[in-house]
């Protein structure tokens, strides 16, 4: 799913809500995460799961193409771990596919 399939889905499914609002209210969720996260706190949002940042250090990688050395620089990565609602809920619904 798409972020204008989420849209499309919460509007269709709140009618009194116009379009454009349901957007909005998307898009600031999401920034209000991504704004958390660059200032390095924790989005836990309760039974789907918790965002943080973690810190990969530089390091020597190698290139697969021509097996030369090269640096690495540090970086930061979102880092995303399921809450226990959204794995058992995952869980019940491949269990029962099988």
């Amino acid at each position: 799913m798409i972020k204008s399939e989420l849209v499309q889905r919460i509007a269709t499914a709140n009618p009194h809500l116009y379009h454009r609002d349901v957007e909005r209210i998307v898009n600031v969720i999401f920034d209000e995460i991504v704004d958390a996260l660059s200032r390095g706190d924790r989005v836990e949002l309760r039974g789907f799961g918790a965002f943080t940042v973690k810190h990969r250090a530089s390091r020597q990688g190698r290139n697969p193409r021509t097996g030369t050395t090269v640096a690495v620089a540090e970086k930061f990565v979102p880092f995303f771990k399921t809450g226990k609602e959204l794995r058992d809920r995952l869980n019940k619904l491949n269990g029962s596919k099988h």
